[in-house]
């Protein structure tokens, strides 16, 4: 195993009555997460649920309570979102993390859009373009090209200049990520530069054995990346899967983890849907057991970047508990090894777990 970047992602639940309490317990699990050495941390952006709706907001309140952990959105539905507006607030990001933000994204239509109707649309649905050329757009308003030819220039009280999108955050638009899930995907991401998050669910296109299906999306990105993109330019991959240990839990903690995990097992096996979604099992147990598992797990040799995938509606004490037992008890057992943090973040985890 070569492990050599842990994260985490958090879905960054709130109760429906007291938005600020789950979203306060996010950002000190970042601070946590940074303090136990953790390389990234992401967060889910959900739509019309009790969750991060707006991830650049949300790490932008990350970025001044870190100061080394890599910051991401996995990922961002470019289907409700305007590219210009969007790339404005990730360049924001971007300057106040001192480089640190990372973007996940996904092209089409967005799930909601007939119930918000007027709400998210100006016109009809119909006519706009969901494609992949949404994420495109983005891409190149982050690029901070200049706009329109050399006379053209913006006149405001700071001064006449020349016109791009503000604050240009150099370096952002090569640390853009394409959710992966399907052939579709993986091929897209290869070929245009993305870097590929996959994780515990994608589509049985031509298998019913999960396994087998994200092999192939993943042999198809590299496939792809090597015939498009310039020699010796290097992909990365961050693989998710959710891993619940049960070493630091106490036992009523652990009755309830085994429980939930119950409740997710029929859904691994066999194709769900139209779509035939398939899904990867939980790995829930005691720190030898989820080894042996990741060990078993194919794909796992495959990449360098594992990603912990939080579940929902967990208690802020058993995400650390779950942060904890992993950097201590597995991670290291893959080959990673915690990064340097700084004597401040590691107060701030410290202050956070008292």
């Amino acid at each position: 195993m070569a492990i050599r970047h842990l994260a985490f992602l958090s879905p960054g639940n709130f109760p429906d009555t007291d938005p600020f309490d789950g979203l306060e317990h996010t950002l000190q699990l970042f601070a946590y997460g940074e303090a136990l050495g953790f390389d990234s941390a992401w967060v889910r952006q959900r739509h019309l649920e009790r969750g991060v709706s707006s991830a650049a907001t949300f790490l932008a309140a990350a970025s001044q309570r870190t100061l080394r952990i890599g910051l991401g959105t996995a990922v961002v539905q470019m289907g409700y979102e305007n590219p210009f507006r969007l790339a404005e607030d990730l360049a924001t990001v971007d300057v106040l993390s001192r480089g640190r933000l990372h973007v996940g994204l996904s092209a089409g239509a967005p799930p909601f859009g007939a119930l918000l109707g007027e709400r998210l649309f100006d016109g009809d649905a119909g006519s706009i373009d969901f494609s992949h050329a949404r994420v495109e757009r983005l891409r190149r308003n982050l690029q901070g090209d200049l706009l329109g030819d050399e006379e053209t220039f913006v006149e405001s009280p700071a001064g006449r200049q020349r016109p791009r999108l503000q604050p240009y955050a150099p370096g952002l638009a090569q640390r853009l990520w394409y959710g992966g899930g399907s052939l579709r995907s993986a091929q897209w991401a290869g070929e245009q530069g993305y870097h590929l998050l996959i994780g515990n669910i994608n589509r049985g296109e031509q298998t019913d054995h999960f396994f087998e299906a994200q092999r192939a999306q993943l042999a198809l990105f590299h496939a792809r990346w090597a015939a498009h993109q310039p020699p010796g330019s290097l992909p990365r991959v961050a693989l998710g899967r959710v891993i619940v240990p049960l070493d630091g839990a106490d036992a009523s903690t652990r009755a309830r983890y085994l429980a939930w995990a119950a409740t997710r097992q029929a859904r691994t096996l066999a194709p769900q849907g139209e779509r035939r979604t398939l899904f990867a099992r939980d790995l829930v147990g005691h720190s030898e057991q989820i080894l042996q598992w990741l060990r078993e797990d194919p794909i796992v040799p495959l990449v360098q970047e594992l990603r912990l995938e939080l579940p929902y509606d967990f208690a802020p004490e058993e995400y650390r508990q779950i942060l904890e037992d992993t950097a201590r008890r597995i991670a290291p057992e893959l080959g990673w090894r915690a990064g340097a943090v700084q004597a401040t973040s590691a107060g701030a985890g410290e202050a956070w777990a008292a």
